[in-house]
């Protein structure tokens, strides 16, 4: 396994991280126990997980990955040696069922972390996060910023780096993070905390894989300079990066085929752009599924690349990209796609 360091903290975190949105849905307690032993086993100390998970996001389910995660963790008996990184859901009419009104308040965020560290079993949280924002942008699927006078939600920047600062103090959480944000968003989180002697923003949790460079725009040279680098999730984009659906091997249980609301990998662009990166796989001889994640792991902005697995043999293979590193040739086959088929998947 390589290791990264998270922002501008002390925290080595493993290149792979272990995302767990799956259990409580399509992975029971035990498969997602039985994932955790063989990723630690192979140097993997970074786990993602969040309040709203498993997804898609119903009712019924909410909060048991978290159990789940808590569950192994109170089994392990170990906890320092393991980076732990969960989320305060955002608004959206979707989620009433956590909170009604979601504005990143203080007693809203010091709410769910309480919830949170009682599901995990834990006495802090190694990286919180914003799952997304409170303002109308950026939202799945979206790929361009349309602004709206009318926006009803405003984030609370200020007040959510105060309550962070709290949290820290309390020995709650050790670091802050975003989800799903933009540049300017990033830009104001670290301004305000250099200016008040607050938590700075450590890392952004956005998609990003060969069907999704949106993130190189304006966001990569952030992560640089800034020191607050991607978690890269959904580097596969649900499957489509694999060579399930170009051979046909896909079955109803395929989280694309399964849940068609989320429909963002599903677009005639993005299968078209899935079969051409397939070809470059096959031209030299690589696996497609580790071709795409190999090109994430390598990014220079990427401090972790998140996966995710139903089945342990999908979770092996994930975890072995890390031993994939793809040679210059690759690397132009594949901007050629890019260049002729940008961001398809946004």
């Amino acid at each position: 396994m390589e290791y990264s360091t998270l922002g501008n903290t002390d925290l080595k975190v493993s290149k792979i991280c272990l995302g767990t949105m799956t259990w409580g849905d399509q992975n029971t307690e035990a498969q997602g126990h039985e994932q955790l032993d063989y990723a630690v086993d192979q140097g993997i100390n970074f786990i993602d997980t969040a309040e709203l998970y498993a997804v898609p996001p119903k009712e019924e389910t909410q909060g048991s990955t978290e159990t789940i995660l808590g569950n192994w963790l109170k089994k392990r008996g170990k906890r320092d040696d393991l980076i732990i990184a969960s989320k305060i859901t955002g608004p959206g009419a979707h989620v009433k069922y956590i909170r009604e009104n979601t504005t990143f308040s203080r007693d809203e965020i010091f709410g769910a972390i309480e919830k949170t560290l009682q599901r995990l079993q834990t006495d802090y949280i190694d990286l919180y996060q914003l799952h997304w924002p409170a303002r109308k942008t950026n939202f799945f699927g979206k790929l361009g910023y349309i602004h709206d006078d009318n926006d009803p939600w405003e984030d609370n920047f200020l007040g959510v780096l105060d309550a962070m600062h709290t949290l820290v103090h309390q020995g709650k959480i050790r670091h802050f993070g975003i989800s799903n944000e933009t540049p300017w968003a990033l830009s104001r989180f670290l301004q305000l905390a250099d200016t008040h002697k607050l938590p700075r923003c450590q890392s952004v949790q956005n998609p990003y894989s060969l069907l999704n460079r949106t993130y190189e725009i304006g966001l990569a040279e952030m992560s640089i300079r800034e020191k607050s680098g991607l978690l890269a999730y959904s580097p596969l984009a649900f499957g489509r990066l694999t060579d399930k659906f170009i051979k046909g091997k896909d079955t109803p249980n395929c989280r694309i085929n399964k849940f068609s609301q989320l429909s963002r990998y599903n677009g005639a662009l993005s299968i078209a752009a899935a079969k051409q990166y397939y070809e470059i796989a096959e031209k030299f001889g690589l696996n497609f599924a580790q071709m795409s994640l190999a090109f994430v792991n390598d990014r220079p902005f990427v401090t972790s690349n998140i996966i995710g697995a139903t089945t342990m043999d999908q979770l092996k293979e994930n975890i072995g990209s890390i031993n994939l590193k793809l040679s210059a040739e690759v690397l132009e086959e594949i901007e050629k796609v890019h260049l002729a088929i940008p961001n398809p998947a946004p």
